[in-house]
């Protein structure tokens, strides 16, 4: 059992890639970090002396703290969180006990920028690696969507990352898709993941034949696109999708649904 204001690496684990994920904040000390160089996911990395940066979340935003070991950073940073009103916890046992559990680390030399730029008008990988992005590495990326001739001058006169296109080293990659070169490029393979990048692959390069849910996703996709003007109403929609299928991916394979039984 977690100590009080603890939480179970088996427990944050849940919670990543939905909705519900708080703000998880490294405040390992420099000479850890340096030594085992990687984040849980959508983890970001804070001094422990600096409690002040941290007020600006919102009062309601809950937060887990994380060091190496879990114990007098992690502790500390918390309890300071407390005192101001916010719902901190500690994740039990830091990073060792994370890297134990054998769960997904993102080595922090593959996290570029937190802005990123495709092209206009997505439809899937478009759609799902800006929510990768936002569920996995990092909750706060901005994502721009411009012409196709202008992603690589967007990327570059405004500091960007390009993805999905030619040019960019976040795209597709022989008959993976962008999506995959992301979950593989961030280290955040694992069962469920697995199963949407399957779904994404083939519903991206039209291989309906890899997952019987490809072509119901190429269908959504195709819809959404004709549904908003914006790319970033899109994208906001587009959120719910994955998240569904996410959920589906993680909890949901086993479970069919037919007509009830005897309904005359």
């Amino acid at each position: 059992m977690p100590a009080f204001n603890e939480i179970t690496p088996t427990q944050l684990m849940r919670l990543i890639g939905t909705p519900q994920c708080p703000v998880i904040v490294n405040v390992c000390i420099d000479e850890d970090f340096e030594a085992d160089p990687f984040l849980i996911p959508t983890a970001f990395r804070h001094p422990h002396t600096d409690i002040a940066a941290l007020l600006d979340l919102p009062m309601d935003t809950k937060i887990v703290c994380v060091c190496q070991k879990g114990r007098k950073l992690s502790h500390g940073v918390a309890a300071h969180l407390r005192t101001r009103g916010y719902e901190a916890e500690v994740l039990e046992g830091g990073n060792e006990a994370w890297r134990r559990t054998g769960f997904p680390r993102i080595p922090a030399q593959a996290i570029p920028g937190d802005v990123w730029v495709t092209r206009h008008r997505p439809k899937i990988d478009r759609i799902a690696c800006p929510w990768l992005i936002r569920r996995f590495v990092d909750a706060k990326a901005t994502f721009l969507f411009v012409p196709p001739e202008t992603v690589l001058d967007v990327a570059d006169r405004f500091g960007a990352t390009a993805f999905d296109v030619g040019g960019s080293d976040w795209t597709h990659q022989g008959e993976n898709c962008s999506f995959d070169t992301m979950v593989q490029t961030f280290a955040l393979s694992h069962p469920a993941l697995d199963a949407v990048a399957t779904i994404v692959r083939g519903a991206d390069t039209n291989r309906h034949d890899l997952a019987p849910q490809a072509a119901g996703l190429l269908a959504i996709s195709v819809g959404l696109s004709r549904m908003f003007r914006e790319d970033a109403a899109q994208l906001d929609a587009g959120m719910v999708v994955y998240d569904a299928l996410y959920r589906w991916a993680r909890d949901g394979q086993n479970e069919g649904h037919d007509w009830p039984v005897g309904h005359v």
